[in-house]
């Protein structure tokens, strides 16, 4: 069996708004990583930072760097500071916790005392990976509910001539927590959601294709506001 690497990635991240406040500095947060590496004795530490880029996805090259080494085996921990230097979405939380599980990396998170090598930390991230979970089922509960409510005021859900606002937003949401075309196509096939045509099969650019169609709608309404 090939032995974890040893070296610990920590990872930093502010947004422009927030490079002035008081806490949230790039530099309180390498402190307060590098008190915790001396205390864990993590004598191979390499920061990575993300700075003016938000947490409401994953889609920064910091993080994706990060990401790479860890899945490469050039290292075996990722550390921050704080939970929403990283993300902000449960779901993208629950998404990275189960991509350290599969690829046999560790993660760790200081402001909620979250260490998935020990007991107490693994079963955290099994408790958070099931709000997680319960999460997406109230968003496609939703889903189906507001598709059922047309269908009970006599709207035609076989074949709609334009898409459902419900799972216009439900792709917008999604997209904004960071979820890629494809995992979002996965979850509307899972979930039955009929495309605008009534077709059965959602692709990933059928959703980027609402993805495109919302943005020029918001466009066109700026404009003429």
């Amino acid at each position: 069996m090939k032995q974890r690497s040893t070296r610990v990635v920590a990872y930093v991240r502010v947004s422009s708004e927030e490079q002035a406040m008081s806490g949230l500095g790039l530099a309180d947060q390498r402190a307060t990583i590098q008190r915790a590496a001396e205390l864990r004795g993590w004598p191979d530490l390499t920061f990575i930072s993300d700075e003016g880029f938000s947490a409401r996805s994953l889609d920064r090259p910091g993080i994706t760097d990060a990401l790479g080494q860890l899945a490469h085996g050039q290292a075996g921990t990722l550390v921050v500071a704080k939970l929403d230097r990283l993300s902000r979405s449960l779901l993208d939380f629950a998404q990275l916790m189960d991509t350290a599980r599969r690829q046999g990396w560790e993660l760790v998170v200081l402001d909620l005392a979250l260490d998935t090598s020990t007991p107490s930390g693994a079963l955290m991230a099994n408790v958070m990976a099931s709000f997680a979970e319960y999460e997406r089922a109230l968003i496609s509960q939703r889903t189906s509910a507001a598709l059922q409510m047309k269908k009970s005021q006599g709207a035609r859900l076989g074949r709609p001539r334009s898409l459902d606002p419900a799972v216009s937003q439900r792709i917008m949401a999604d997209r904004a927590d960071g979820y890629s075309l494809t995992a979002i196509a996965n979850a509307l096939n899972s979930d039955g959601v009929p495309t605008a045509r009534g077709g059965r099969c959602w692709f990933p650019s059928t959703v980027a294709g609402v993805l495109r169609s919302v943005a020029l709608d918001r466009e066109a309404q700026a404009r003429s506001a």
